[in-house]
């Protein structure tokens, strides 16, 4: 459970140690603004994949399932900031498929956490094997990062894709088809 007050005593020294006036009219209500952010943006502590992936349908010989261009915003848990991209997730069901929508939750939940990006992208492949079931999974984050762009070496544009393959697309054969799907607008 985020601790809202300690947030705003954070954020309080954290603006003093940037040398900022903290009861200036601009600033005054940032600290109670980004603790109610934080709640947001890191709801996805509490959450469990679970309940996502439990509502499923039946789907005898279902070929490979891909959801693309699942758009997620995550928290970079080494500076603090930003890294946003697409996620894509295809999966070979074994007799049964769940609802599109949430494949999506499931990407959600992982990105509302600090995190870095190749952790999260076998947490979502992790988690669809264990409550789906299906004969394999493949997982590709394509992310932009603001500790990249913005500091440091200071690169925009620059993205990091990762890729957890379980089960059945550990064959390569099966992730060129992920990649070919991929590629078809």
């Amino acid at each position: 459970m985020v601790d809202q007050e300690k947030i705003k005593q954070g954020v309080r020294l954290l603006l003093e140690g940037i040398g900022e006036d903290v009861s200036r009219e601009g600033l005054k209500d940032t600290p109670d603004r980004v603790a109610r952010m934080y709640e947001e943006i890191f709801s996805g502590m509490e959450e469990d994949a679970g309940e996502h992936l439990s509502k499923v349908f039946s789907a005898e010989n279902a070929g490979v399932v891909l959801e693309r261009d699942i758009v997620f915003h995550s928290t970079c848990e080494h500076h603090l900031m930003p890294f946003y991209g697409k996620a894509h997730i295809a999966y070979l069901p074994q007799d049964k498929v769940v609802g599109l929508s949430k494949l999506a939750r499931t990407v959600e939940v992982y990105a509302r956490r600090l995190q870095i990006q190749e952790r999260m992208t076998g947490q979502i492949a992790d988690a669809v094997m264990e409550h789906l079931q299906p004969k394999g999974v493949m997982v590709i984050l394509e992310a932009e990062h603001m500790c990249m762009t913005m500091r440091g070496v200071k690169k925009p544009g620059s993205s990091t894709v990762t890729v957890a393959a379980r089960g059945a697309f550990e064959d390569n054969a099966l992730q060129e088809q992920v990649w070919r799907m991929l590629s078809v607008r």
